[in-house]
Formats: structure tokens, sequence, C-alpha cells
């Protein structure tokens, strides 16, 4: 049967409903778009749906997000794509912002306590299973299993900053897609389609809509429109707050951090806990922990744990006074979110429309498969960071925390052994953190 068109009130409903049902990280959130989209509505075919996520995948950024915005877009011109990317990210935001008001506000509480001590170890052995996750598919080779341990030793015993590691990678993708392009010839991690769930509204062979075909004046305008949103946004802060002010530097920071969130919000994690908790002391080591366990448990894309930091941050710095913590951790978290998630909507209505014209081009995966390959050495460099914070909550020279070791060795037997997903995890860890607090 020929599929009908899409209206946008039909669209609208749709995308507002992933956005409170996309749990499971990106993986997961994008297995839920391909069963929708592509097997279900038939709104994308198969083949068009992945050289999208394929070009997603490229970018820096949550890879589901900026694909909900390509197909939005793709779809229903600007405003569809930018209706798409929203409803993807507001639900999770203001359920971030609720759960960081009850963090702060009833965190020693025993009962909340003895939550977060049952899901820290289980995040632990989260970072683990997706450090497992991208090795098992872009770690093809000795090539990118050097990469890799580089990475990871960079990172861990060097303090590179991630941001270097990433150029590194990248050039090396670069020069081995031209001198050894069978080495690194994998990056996309997408098999092209196989199955196939009859004609699609945007189907293999439907032209590419007037509004997707590449113009080089729609390109610079594009750039100009969110190059000034993003002046507009940066400079009412500084002329508010002053450079140094908290939201000021939460702006700045987070723009950087957006742009280096390649291979998705694990990878960028060590990145914005040198900056968050390092360098400009907005939480603590133990907080990040909590935040990202937090982000774990709520839809939408899990780099949405910036919400967390600059809620936390906000309250924190006292940005509005003592009398007004909550609201300085909401008005945080929204510049938190705005500079993180700006730039995925520039490279989307910016950039697809040029890759409506190309198709697996190596001298674009290349890099990605080096980058990712380095992005496997980071993570395990977090789950390191987690795992030691975790296990020696008082340091080296502390005691070491057999109860937590035992249920993050739970969590991992859960996801590994019988591929348990992560909301039956967090929750079984919760409650045996919970009765453990109370118990003991």
């Amino acid at each position: 049967m020929e599929p009908r068109g899409v209206s946008v009130k039909e669209a609208f409903r749709f995308w507002l409903k992933l956005g409170f049902i996309s749990f499971g990280g990106p993986t997961g959130q994008i297995a839920i778009m391909h069963q929708e989209l592509v097997e279900r509505r038939r709104w994308i075919s198969e083949r068009r749906f992945l050289h999208a996520l394929n070009y997603c995948m490229l970018l820096p950024g949550p890879e589901a997000t900026q694909l909900a915005t390509y197909i939005g877009w793709l779809m229903h011109r600007t405003w569809g794509g930018i209706v798409a990317g929203s409803l993807f990210v507001l639900p999770s935001v203001a359920i971030l912002i609720a759960l960081s008001w009850i963090y702060l506000s009833y965190g020693d509480v025993p009962v909340v306590a003895g939550v977060f001590y049952g899901i820290k170890p289980a995040v632990v052995a989260i970072v683990l299973a997706a450090a497992h996750r991208i090795g098992s598919r872009a770690l093809k080779n000795g090539w990118l299993w050097s990469i890799a341990a580089a990475a990871f030793v960079a990172i861990f015993a060097l303090n590179v900053p991630f941001p270097a590691i990433v150029m590194a990678a990248a050039l090396i993708g670069y020069a081995g897609g031209r001198y050894a392009p069978g080495t690194f010839s994998i990056g996309g991690g997408h098999a092209a389609a196989a199955a196939g769930y009859g004609p699609a509204i945007i189907d293999d062979d439907t032209p590419t809509p007037a509004h997707a075909r590449y113009r080089h004046s729609s390109l610079l305008r594009v750039a100009l429109v969110s190059l000034g949103i993003w002046a507009a946004g940066l400079g009412a802060l500084v002329a508010a707050f002053g450079w140094e002010g908290t939201l000021s530097q939460m702006g700045w920071f987070f723009t950087k951090a957006a742009l280096l969130t390649f291979g998705g919000a694990y990878a960028v994690l060590p990145y914005v806990y040198q900056g968050g908790v390092e360098h400009y002391g907005w939480l603590s080591a133990q907080q990040m922990i909590d935040g990202l366990a937090l982000g774990e448990t709520t839809p939408g894309p899990l780099i949405m744990v910036v919400a967390f930091v600059g809620f936390v941050g906000g309250w924190t710095k006292e940005v509005f006074g003592p009398e007004s913590l909550a609201a300085a951790g909401v008005a945080a978290a929204l510049v938190a979110t705005f500079f993180t998630f700006l730039p995925s909507f520039v490279f989307i209505l910016a950039g697809a429309p040029f890759v409506e014209t190309t198709h697996g081009d190596l001298r674009f995966t290349a890099p990605l498969t080096a980058i990712t390959a380095a992005v496997v050495g980071v993570v395990i460099n977090l789950a390191v960071f987690f795992a030691y914070h975790v296990l020696w909550p008082q340091g080296l020279g502390g005691r070491f925390d057999w109860l937590s070791a035992l249920i993050g060795i739970a969590a991992l037997v859960a996801l590994f052994r019988y591929k348990a997903g992560v909301m039956p995890v967090i929750g079984a860890c919760a409650a045996i953190g919970l009765v453990a607090t109370l118990a003991f």
C-alpha cells in the first residue's frame, strides 16, 4: 500500500511522544526511531535513514537528537527540524531539572542517600558496558586498538586535554583514509539497508525536496543567523553578569563542550568533568557521578547531564544570591542546555543539504573511525575515574567499600551475562543500596 503524507500536526505529536519514551541511550533511541519511522510508519526508507544517521555520527553532539532534527527538517523544512529536535530534548530537561532540585534539597535524607549509594556502582558498570559496546563495534584491527590504548594513556597518565585527543585522532584518521583506506573504512558502524518494509514517503529514489537542496546562499544564511543567536545569547549573559560571571562562563564552556562530543555523551564527560569539577568548581566528583545516574534514568540524550551540571553549578555558586538557589539552578540548567544543543541544530540545518548529495565518502568516515577508537580509551578512563571514587570514597588511604564493589559486580553480570536493560539494573541497585543503608 502506498504511504500517505504526514501532516505537521501528526509529526508534532510523534516527536513529543518520542521525547517522553526515548530511554536507553543513543542506541535505544535510534532503535525506537527506526522501529517507528522506518518499519511501522514508513515515513522514511531504511537506506535514507542510515544515510542521515551516518552523517549525524560524524558530527560532534548527540547523534539521536541530530537524527530526529535531520528527519524533521527533511520532511517539514527548517521549522520541522527545530520542532523535532526541541521536542526530543525538552521533556528530559524538565524532568532533570526537577530531579536536580530534589537531589540538592533532599540528598542528605537517608532514603535518598541510600538510593544513590546503590546507583553509583551501577553507573561504573554502565560506563564499562558502554566502553565494551563502542569497542566491539569500532576496534576491528590492531591500528584501531593502538589508537584506543594511546588515548587511554594520554588522558589517564599524561592528563592530555580531551580536545587534543580528538584532534589527534581525527588527523590520524584523515591520513589513514588516504594512505591505508582498508584500515579506516568501517567508520559508520551501520550496515547497509537489508530489509524491505514496503514503500516509504521518503523512499530510496524519492527526489530531494527543493528546500533540502544545497545552495551556498542557504548555508551562509543559516551560519549567520546561528552565529547571531549564539552571540546574542552569550552577549546578554556577559552584559548582565560580566565575562567572569558563572552563567557567562557556562555559556562559553558548554559551547566548547558541544563542539567536542564526538562519540556521544560518554566521550565528552571527561571534558565536562575537567571543567565543571576541577577548573570551575561547579560541583564535586561525587555529584558528577550522581548526575550521570540521574541522566541514565531520564528520557532523552545522556548529554542532558549538562543540565544537572548547570543546575548544581548555579545553586552552588549562588548566582542570584542565597535566597534564590532554585531559580539560579534552573537558569544555569537552561543556559547549559541552550549552548550545548545550539550547535547540533546548526550542523543539521547548515550541513544536511550538502549531505543529501553525498554517500559514504571516506574523507568523512575515516576521521570518525579513528575518533571512535580513541573514544573507547577515553571512556575506559572515565570508568576508572568513577570506580576510584565509588570504591574508595575517602581516597586510597581510606577503607575499600566492599558492598559497592559487590553491587557493581552484580550490575556487570546483569548487563553482560543476562543482557539486562539499564533501567532495571539501576532500579535493582537503587533498591539494594536503600535496604543496605537503612539496615546498617
